[in-house]
Formats: C-alpha cells, structure tokens, sequence
C-alpha cells in the first residue's frame, strides 16, 4: 500500500518522506555549509530575537569584526524580501552568527575550520540558556504556521546536504531520528512518540 505524501500527527502536517528520507549531517565533508550558503539569514522568531539579544555579551567575542560591524549597524536580524524575520548576514552570505573552529568528531577525527554556530558554542559552555533559532535546528525541515494556528513540516532537499543523504543511507538512519532533539524539544515528547509510532505503523504497511 502507497504511504500517502501528507502525514497529520497532533495539529502538525508532515510531508512523509520526513519519516522515510534518511539523513545524518557529515561535517567531515560539509564543514558546515548550510551556515554560509544562501542569500537571506535563518528564519527567527520574536522571542528569539530576544533571546539572541541576551546572548550578545557571551557570543560577541567569537564572532568576526564585520558580524560584529552588522549587529552594530542593524542589530541580529532584519525582514527579508519575503517579508520574514532572519538572522542578519555578512556580505549577503554568512550569518553574523557563523564562527569557525576545528570539530572533533565522534569517530575520532577532525573537521578542520567547520563553520559552526557560535550561539550553540557558547550555550554548550554553559555560559546560555538559548541554543540556537529552532529553525536552524530543525534544518533541513522547515517549518510553517497556517491562520487555524496548525503547523506544517517539510523536508527541505539542497545540494549541499548530498553528503548527509548518503551517511544517513549508510546509518540506516530516518530524518525524524536524526532530528529526535530539535523535534521534542519543539513539539514535546508525547507528540515525538506518536510520530514515531506513525512511523513504525508506516512501515509495516510498505
């Protein structure tokens, strides 16, 4: 039996290849690209522009002399062409919040000069409470709010990620999986755990 392309778990719609695709993102091979490419900031909501703000004290040494200039001049985040809040940008490419460092790996290697996010560096110091916008967390799904306040989930497919396809294949590991931490801590444990029965009940029927 077909697996339909929509999915209804709790008041979100998912695409259902968010729960067939595999993925797991490759550093390694990346170094973070995701942070960089692009021609607009991560999508960021109000509160979190405030959160971002409140992080500025700690975050403000890691990033470079030209973010810094642009939070000066527009703050951390601006309205797109679209008309959406997104993290401010450098030279129309990088996030003011990009930062670049050498990565341990769980296997034991490097990824030398990984672009990472340094709002994520600095709370996984302990020195905040706010990790990162939920968008960028989340990613590749990308999140939409409809006027009846239900919300749909998509998986975005880039270039960019073909590396992370294929670790995933090599894992056996479902985006919904991969995502596990990003998805509870948006939409809650009880809802994280009827999707992945979803999932499960999914599969048997394929």
């Amino acid at each position: 039996m077909p697996i339909p392309p929509i999915i209804q778990v709790g008041n979100v719609l998912l695409s259902s290849d968010i729960l067939t695709e595999e993925f797991c993102c490759d550093l390694a091979v990346c170094h973070g690209a995701c942070c960089v490419e692009g021609d607009a900031g991560a999508p960021v909501q109000l509160h979190e522009i405030m959160d971002i703000e409140q992080s500025l004290d700690a975050v403000w040494p890691l990033l470079h002399a030209s973010a810094q200039a642009v939070i000066d001049r527009q703050g951390v985040a601006y309205t797109d062409r679209d008309g959406d809040l997104v993290t401010s940008i450098v030279g129309g490419k990088d996030c003011v919040f990009t930062c670049y460092d050498d990565l341990s790996l769980t296997d034991g290697t490097t990824a030398p000069q990984c672009c990472l996010c340094a709002l994520e560096k600095v709370h996984r110091q302990g020195l905040t409470t706010f990790c990162k916008p939920m968008s960028c967390a989340l990613y590749p799904i990308r999140e939409k709010t409809f006027r009846d306040g239900s919300v749909g989930l998509n998986y975005h497919r880039w270039v960019i990620c073909d590396c992370a396809r294929r670790k995933g294949s090599q894992l056996h590991l479902p985006l919904y999986r991969f995502l596990r931490e990003p998805l509870v801590r948006r939409f809650g444990q009880e809802w994280y755990d009827e999707l992945c029965e979803v999932a499960n009940a999914l599969r048997v029927r394929s």
